[in-house]
C-alpha cells in the first residue's frame, strides 16, 4: 500500500480530517473500506462529482476497498440547498437515476469480474435504498432521532440560511439523520471506517460519525473516520463545472464527448495544474513537467490537451476520444473533415456560432453564411475576410467575394464547415 495520505496533500486535495495521525495509522495499518455518497438528483453525474469518484479510486489504488454508495433512499429527499427548498421526484425517476449512476460510477472503479471471488479491495456498490426503506418511523424517532440534538441541527449553516429566508420542511430538515444512518449501516454491514466527501458536506460527515459512536460505542470495527477534499474554484471566479451552455455532465446525451474534451482542452492556464493534480493519476514529476511547459510555450496548451484527452478516454472510451481528436484537428485543417462522422460533426458545431439553414444550400453565398453564423458580425465583414484570405469553407480557402456553396459542400448530408483564420470555427447546419 501506498501512503495516500501524502499523496492527497501534494495534490492539493485533504481540506479536513478527524483525527489525521489515527488516520494515517490506520491506513498504513490497513486495509480499511472507505465510502463516498452520491445522491441521484439528477440522471447523470457531472464532472463536479470527479473529485470523489477518483478519490475512491486513489485509495483502490492505494490498496483500500472503496464503497460507492448511491442514495436511492435519500435521493427520494435531497440534501438541502441553501437557498429553496428541491423539488420531490418519483419514486420511478429516482429508480432510474439510481441505475444511471450506477452505471457510470462502473467506469472509474474496480469492482469484482462476473463469475470471479470478489477481491480484498474490489469496490463495492451499495444502495442506501435497502436499509432506509426497511427502518419504519418508530425505529427512526427512537433508534436514530434521539441521538441528534435539535440546537446543533438548527446550528447547521444550510437550516440557518434557509430559517432566515424561505424556511425549511420537516423533510429536507430530517435528511441529516438518514445520511448519517447510512454510515451506521456501512460500518455494520462492511467494517467500512472511513467517509470521503467535499469540505461543504464536513457537517453531514461528522453527523454520521458522531451516530456510528453513539449507536456502535464499541467500535467492534475500529475507530471511524471522516474526511473531506477541497472544494474546486476556477482562477477567472466563475463556478467550476459550468459553461455558458450549462453544466458538464458524464452523460454522452447530456454532453457530448466533444464537448466534454472542449471543457478541460479550454481550461485557463492558471487552472490547469490544480486540474492535473485532481482529475489525472500522473505523477508528481509528470505534472511538474507539463507545468514547466505551460509556462514556457503556453500556447502549444500540452497539459490542457493531457488533461483533456485523459480525462475523455477514462469517461467516454478511448474510441470516443479518438474521435474527438480527429474532429478537433479536422476542424483547423489538419485533417480530413469527410471522415468524421455526423454525430461527431453535430457535436462539434453545437459548440461554435452556426446558421440552421432549410432546405438545399445550392447557391447560397458564402458572404451571407459567415454573417448569419455569427462568425463575422456583418455580410462586409464576411467579405473582407475572404478578400484578405481568411475565410474558409470545410478547410478549403474562399477566394471569391461571391462564392456560393454547392451540394457537394455538405458533409454528411446536413453539415458544412466554416473558418475565419487559424482558429474562429463557424458551421451551416441543414433543418431536417
Amino acid at each position: 500500500m501506498t501512503d495516500i495520505i501524502d499523496e492527497l496533500q501534494w495534490r492539493g486535495l485533504l481540506a479536513q480530517t478527524t483525527d489525521l495521525d489515527a488516520l494515517r495509522k490506520a491506513l498504513a495499518d490497513g486495509p480499511i473500506t472507505l465510502y463516498c455518497g452520491f445522491d441521484p438528483t439528477a440522471g447523470s453525474l457531472h464532472v463536479g462529482h470527479l473529485t470523489q469518484i477518483l478519490t475512491l479510486a486513489r485509495f483502490q489504488q492505494a490498496g483500500h476497498r472503496p464503497i460507492a454508495l448511491v442514495g436511492g433512499g435519500t435521493g427520494l429527499i435531497g440534501d438541502p440547498k441553501p437557498s429553496a427548498e428541491r423539488r420531490l421526484n418519483s419514486v420511478d425517476t429516482v429508480r432510474g437515476w439510481v441505475d444511471n449512476l450506477a452505471g457510470q460510477l462502473s467506469a472509474f472503479l474496480r469492482f469484482t469480474p462476473e463469475g470471479e471471488q470478489a477481491g480484498p479491495t474490489d469496490a463495492v456498490l451499495a444502495n442506501n435504498g435497502d436499509w432506509l426503506r426497511e427502518i419504519n418511523a418508530i425505529e427512526l424517532l427512537r433508534d436514530v432521532g434521539k441521538h441528534f440534538s435539535v440546537n446543533q441541527m438548527l446550528a447547521r449553516e444550510t437550516v440557518k440560511s434557509r430559517l432566515d429566508g424561505e424556511g425549511m420542511s420537516y423533510t429536507e430538515f430530517s435528511y441529516v439523520l438518514l445520511q448519517s444512518y447510512d454510515y451506521v449501516q456501512l460500518y455494520r454491514r462492511y467494517g467500512c471506517t472511513l467517509q470521503t466527501g467535499g469540505s461543504d458536506q464536513w457537517g453531514n460527515i461528522t453527523a454520521g460519525l458522531d451516530l456510528v459512536r453513539r449507536m456502535d460505542g464499541n467500535e467492534p470495527h475500529g475507530q471511524a473516520h471522516g474526511m473531506t477534499t477541497n472544494l474546486l474554484t476556477k482562477a477567472d471566479g466563475s463556478k467550476f463545472g459550468k459553461t455558458e451552455s450549462g453544466t458538464i455532465w458524464l452523460d454522452p446525451e447530456l454532453t457530448s464527448p466533444y464537448a466534454f474534451y472542449q471543457f478541460w482542452f479550454n481550461a485557463d492556464d492558471r487552472d490547469v495544474v490544480r486540474y492535473l493534480k485532481t482529475f489525472s493519476f500522473l505523477s508528481e514529476d509528470e505534472i511538474a513537467e507539463l507545468e514547466r511547459q505551460t509556462e514556457e510555450r503556453p500556447q502549444a496548451r500540452a497539459a490542457q490537451r493531457t488533461l483533456a484527452e485523459g480525462l475523455t478516454a477514462l469517461v467516454h472510451g478511448e474510441e470516443e476520444c479518438r474521435k474527438v481528436r480527429e474532429a478537433s484537428l479536422a476542424l483547423f485543417g489538419r485533417a480530413d473533415l469527410s471522415e468524421l462522422d455526423g454525430r461527431t460533426l453535430d457535436a462539434a458545431l453545437a459548440e461554435v456560432p452556426r446558421a440552421e439553414v432549410a432546405g438545399p444550400v445550392d447557391g447560397l453565398l458564402v458572404a451571407d453564411l459567415f454573417a448569419q453564423s455569427g462568425l463575422t458580425p456583418s455580410k462586409s465583414a464576411a467579405r473582407r475576410a475572404i478578400q484578405e484570405g481568411g475565410a474558409y469553407v470545410n478547410n478549403v480557402k474562399v477566394t471569391d467575394v461571391e462564392a456560393r456553396l454547392g451540394t457537394a459542400d455538405v458533409l454528411q448530408g446536413r453539415y458544412v464547415v466554416l473558418r475565419k483564420g487559424k482558429r474562429n470555427i463557424g458551421g451551416v447546419v441543414l433543418d431536417g
